[in-house]
């Protein structure tokens, strides 16, 4: 029997209606009054419905937002890195009452998703937030630019979810709750699960990483992110594609599972990768890979320390565990990928890009090395960058 790692807080708590339950409950809603969320408090609401966010049951109220902020900590003790709230304007706090039943509307498509019983409206320091998960109040930062924008109340209370917006359909065969991809892990047998979380095209240091893990491990869990990202990234049925072209290439398709969520990035940097991390447990990895510069942004954080709050937070904490790796690199000398753990050769060897790099190149229309890129990743990329020209 294979024997995965727990959910976190011991059990997934869905919150996805389905069948007479959730005919039952939409109609019901669209009698209630209406709150409508921005879109990273959709994909929240929808994590929290198929049970990404466990223990999650709702949006946080005042004592959770403020021991998340500070210790990382739920009220009853239970590790959190980010909080997940819901806010409004005052107008609208002005119209609601703690008790009240609201529905759940998506801002941007006008769609029911869900219902709340509000337990709390609260008022929050945003600066003090931004500080605290960000590192920094620079509105520069897009994800602190979302705090700043939040209405200045937030609601707290248990929601029932009704939709997942159009994910399913968008990714067929991809898209997946935490409950299916432990039925597949458990279907293989596997134990060890390593995850490569994805929000770029696969290149050969992704490509890199990925086999390091395989050769440690019974299988591979890459999980793209599909949810919304800053302005200027590549958008997610491209970058889909050039992942899908790598996997079917270049890697064992019985060791490797492909699947994508639908959270929307929030560029926090070591923070959101703790939050990755409980992400990837509750969809049943055992590991997760963590390299440079992880959920970061600009320089707001160093090129390590995303790894290095691993080794901060209380022993405990999390059941997943950290697959550190160093920045990778093409080395012409070795003539391989390596890292500076692997490689004793200067940087004068080293084929190094980033990925603002690449797109430069690309919607220039500059040759891209092989040896960065796969020709068939490059193909994908130039079609894209040629629409757009």
């Amino acid at each position: 029997m294979s024997e995965l790692v727990p959910p976190h807080g011991g059990r997934l708590t869905p919150r996805l209606l389905e069948g007479e339950e959730l005919a039952e409950e939409r109609e019901r809603a669209e009698g209630l009054p209406k709150v409508r969320m921005t879109s990273r408090e959709t994909s929240d609401l929808i994590m929290m419905g198929t049970g990404a966010f466990s223990p999650l049951e709702g949006f946080m109220g005042s004592e959770d937002w403020r021991r998340v902020c500070e210790e990382m900590r739920l009220r009853d003790g239970t590790f959190w890195p980010i909080p997940i709230t819901l806010s409004v304007s005052g107008e609208e706090a002005s119209r609601l009452k703690e008790g009240q039943e609201v529905a759940l509307v998506d801002g941007e498509s006008g769609r029911l998703m869900g219902s709340m019983v509000i337990e709390e409206i609260y008022s929050i320091d945003k600066l003090y937030e931004c500080r605290e998960v960000f590192r920094t109040d620079d509105p520069r930062h897009p994800g602190v630019a979302k705090v700043l924008a939040q209405g200045d109340f937030n609601l707290g209370g248990p929601v029932k979810v009704f939709s997942e917006l159009d994910y399913p359909e968008r990714f067929p065969g991809l898209y997946a709750r935490p409950s299916e991809t432990r039925g597949i892990f458990r279907e293989r047998g596997w134990r060890t699960v390593v995850a490569l979380q994805l929000r770029n095209p696969m290149h050969r240091s992704h490509e890199y990483i990925a086999k390091i893990a395989l050769e440690v491990s019974d299988g591979l869990f890459v999980h793209q992110l599909v949810g919304r990202l800053k302005e200027g990234d590549i958008p997610a049925e491209v970058r889909v594609r050039c992942v899908e072209a790598v996997l079917e290439r270049y890697f064992p398709k019985e060791r490797v599972v492909n699947k994508a969520y639908p959270m929307e990035m929030r560029y926090a940097g070591p923070r959101e990768a703790l939050l990755h991390a409980v992400i990837r447990q509750n969809y049943g990895a055992s590991h997760i890979i963590i390299g440079r510069d992880h959920a970061g942004v600009g320089d707001y954080y160093g090129p390590f320390d995303a790894q290095r709050i691993f080794y901060e937070i209380p022993e405990g904490s999390l059941a997943i565990r950290m697959f550190p790796v160093d920045w990778t690199f093409y080395c012409y000398r070795c003539k391989q990928m390596a890292s500076f753990k692997t490689c004793p050769h200067g940087e004068e060897d080293h084929l190094m890009l980033s990925g603002t790099m690449l797109r430069r190149m690309l919607a220039e229309g500059k040759p891209v090395p092989e040896e960065f890129s796969r020709p068939e990743v490059v193909e994908i990329l130039r079609e894209y960058y040629s629409s757009l020209r």
